[in-house]
């Protein structure tokens, strides 16, 4: 989806997307920012608690494919 955004890099279109990760049984989930450094979870491989998690936004420009991510609404 073309959204009028410029590329910082040169200056070609950015086309929006996003990143699709594989979870449990290759279940197609969508990435998310987690806020401080890793921090490991014996059942559940990294864990988010007590931590901001937000989805990420993702856009591609269409010259130098340049990848720029935000992060959007927090995940609950």
């Amino acid at each position: 989806m073309v959204n009028g955004k410029s590329c910082m890099q040169c200056g070609g279109i950015m086309v929006e997307g996003y990143l699709l990760d594989h979870g449990h049984l290759n279940t197609k989930m969508g990435t998310v920012w987690v806020e401080g450094p890793p921090a490991t979870s014996f059942l559940s491989g990294l864990s988010t608690e007590n931590r901001a998690v937000f989805n990420v936004q993702a856009f591609r420009c269409d010259d130098c494919y340049f990848l720029e991510f935000y992060t959007t609404d927090r995940v609950d």
